[in-house]
C-alpha cells in the first residue's frame, strides 16, 4: 500500500480508501443489496490486511447501519488511533422537518449521533454529502469550524457540488477564519469527467485532496457491458447517470475490456490505474463485496499505463450533461 497526504493537510491517507455503502442492514434504506454485519465484517478485515487505514460511511447508509458495522468493525480489529475514519452529514434521516440539511442544529445532532453509532469519541474526516440551498453558507461553515474547535471532527471536507458553490463555502471560511475544507469527494470516472472542467483544476490550485466515488461507475467499468449484477438490478440511480450517454459509455467501457484483455489483468485494474494516474486525485473509495474487488484495486495501484493506453481509453468520452446532486 502506498500512503499520500490528504490535499494540503497533515492527514495521511492510503490510496484507496474503503468504501462502505455496501454494508448496512440490506432491509434499512435505499440499499437493498448491502451486506449484514455477519458478511461485511471479512471486508473491513481484507482491507485492513491490505493496508487500507482509510474509510468511508454516511449516516444516510441503510440509515445508520453502515456507521455501526464500522464501527464495531474497527474496534474488534484495529486501533482507532491507526486508521481514518470518514462520515458525512446531509441527507434526512426520519421524516421529521427538522431532519436533514446543513444547519446548525442539524449539523449538531448528526454528529452526535455518527459518534455514538461509530463508537468513538471524533470523526477524522466530516464530510457535507450535498449542498444545502436552504441554509445559509455562513452557518454551515461556522457549525463546522466549531465542531472542529470542539475536538469532535479533526478535518472536514464536501462532497458532489457544483465548483461555485464549493468556492464560496472555501470563501465564506477564509473570510472569517473558520476551518477550510481539505477534501471533494466527487462523481469522477472514465464514464463521467466532467470534473476535469472546473472543479478538478479549483482543487488542484488549492491544495484540495480528491475522493472520488464509483470510480467504476457502479460496476460498468468492472465488467463486459451487457452483464448484470443483483446491484444493477435495482440501482435506479445508475440509468439516472449514465442512461442518456449509454452509446459513448459502452465505447468506453470497450476499450477498458480490450485493454485488461491485452494486459490480462481485470477490467476493474484498468479503470482504477487510469483514474489513480489522474493528477488531482488523492484516493479514490473503493467497494467491496466479493474479495476480488479489494485485491483488483490494490493490484491496480502497480499497473501504469502506457500514454497511447490513456489517449485510447479516453478517445470515446462526449460531454455529459450536469447532474443535480439533490
Amino acid at each position: 500500500m502506498r500512503y499520500i497526504r490528504l490535499g494540503s493537510s497533515g492527514l495521511k491517507v492510503s490510496r484507496l480508501a474503503l468504501g462502505c455503502m455496501s454494508y448496512g442492514e440490506p432491509g434499512l434504506g435505499t440499499h437493498p443489496w448491502s451486506l449484514p454485519e455477519s458478511e461485511s465484517l471479512p471486508f473491513v478485515a481484507q482491507a485492513l490486511d491490505l493496508g487500507i487505514n482509510f474509510f468511508d460511511t454516511a449516516n444516510i447508509y441503510s440509515l445508520g447501519t453502515s456507521e455501526e458495522f464500522l464501527g464495531r468493525a474497527l474496534r474488534k480489529l484495529t486501533r482507532r488511533e491507526d486508521v481514518v475514519v470518514a462520515t458525512k452529514v446531509y441527507e434526512k434521516m426520519t421524516d421529521n422537518p427538522l431532519s436533514g440539511g446543513l444547519s446548525r442544529s442539524a449539523i449538531l445532532r448528526e454528529l452526535d449521533a455518527s459518534l455514538q453509532r461509530l463508537g468513538t469519541d471524533y470523526i477524522d474526516l466530516y464530510i457535507v454529502h450535498r449542498w444545502d440551498y436552504e441554509t445559509p453558507v455562513e452557518e454551515t461553515m461556522e457549525a463546522l469550524h466549531d465542531v472542529v474547535r470542539a475536538g469532535k471532527v479533526r478535518y472536514i471536507g464536501a462532497s458532489s457540488m457544483h465548483a461555485w458553490q464549493f468556492a464560496k463555502a472555501q470563501h465564506t471560511a477564509d473570510l472569517h477564519g473558520w476551518t477550510r475544507f481539505v477534501s471533494m469527494q466527487n462523481h469522477y470516472n472514465l464514464l463521467n469527467r466532467e470534473e476535469e472542467r472546473e472543479m478538478l483544476p479549483f482543487c488542484r490550485a488549492e491544495g484540495v485532496g480528491v475522493t472520488p466515488w464509483s470510480p467504476l461507475a457502479r460496476g460498468l467499468l468492472a465488467r463486459p457491458w451487457d452483464t448484470e449484477s443483483a446491484r444493477t438490478a435495482g440501482d435506479p440511480i445508475q440509468e439516472r447517470f449514465y442512461g442518456p450517454t449509454e452509446r459513448a459509455d459502452r465505447a468506453v467501457a470497450g476499450v477498458v475490456e480490450e485493454i485488461a484483455a491485452e494486459r490480462g489483468v481485470p477490467m476493474a485494474q484498468v479503470a482504477l490505474a487510469w483514474l489513480l494516474g489522474r493528477p488531482a486525485v488523492t484516493a479514490p473509495l473503493v467497494g467491496a463485496t466479493r474479495a476480488v474487488h479489494l485485491q483488483d484495486a490494490v493490484a491496480a495501484l502497480d499497473l501504469e499505463l502506457e500514454p497511447s493506453e490513456v489517449a485510447r481509453l479516453e478517445a470515446p468520452y462526449v460531454p455529459h450533461a450536469v447532474v443535480e446532486y439533490v
